[in-house]
């Protein structure tokens, strides 16, 4: 469920490997006008054991890094989406993966989108686009869902 912006603030999970990219993902959180609760998980291994010890508190928006460690974002996506209890969770793909050539980027967007993943995002490497991004990703999310009667927006 999408929280009520005005009471109670989006509860937001970031799952990626890099440090310096989840700083900066904070960091964007700060500064935007929608009030958020993150929490970080650096890999998918630690993503899935967080969401089944928090399966009472699932996060309303989930933010998947396709290429981590020890369990990558395809497969969390998987795992996810073949789940009663997570199934639900709203995902928006975070990734630095670069088009290998003219169809590879728009072949693996269609892929995770045929999962279940609900948004893409190509990791922008400049502040301000990075705010854009996401400010517009969790903004398209809120509508969405508030859309679909799955939230409490107000």
């Amino acid at each position: 469920m999408i929280a009520n912006q005005q009471n109670a603030p989006l509860n937001i999970l970031l799952a990626d490997d890099d440090k310096d990219d989840r700083f900066f993902f904070g960091e964007v959180l700060q500064e935007i006008s929608i009030a958020t609760n993150i929490n970080t998980v650096n890999d998918g291994e630690q993503l899935m054991d967080y969401l089944a010890k928090n399966a009472e508190n699932i996060p309303d928006i989930l933010f998947l890094d396709l290429n981590m460690p020890r369990k990558n974002g395809f497969e969390c996506l998987l795992e996810l989406k073949g789940s009663i209890k997570l199934k639900a969770i709203y995902v928006i793909m975070f990734s630095t993966s670069y088009p290998r050539d003219v169809n590879y980027e728009q072949d693996m967007i269609k892929r995770l989108y045929r999962i279940g993943a609900q948004d893409y995002i190509r990791k922008p490497n400049d502040f301000a686009q990075l705010k854009q991004v996401i400010h517009l990703a969790i903004t398209k999310a809120i509508e969405i869902k508030s859309h679909n009667g799955q939230g409490k927006i107000l």
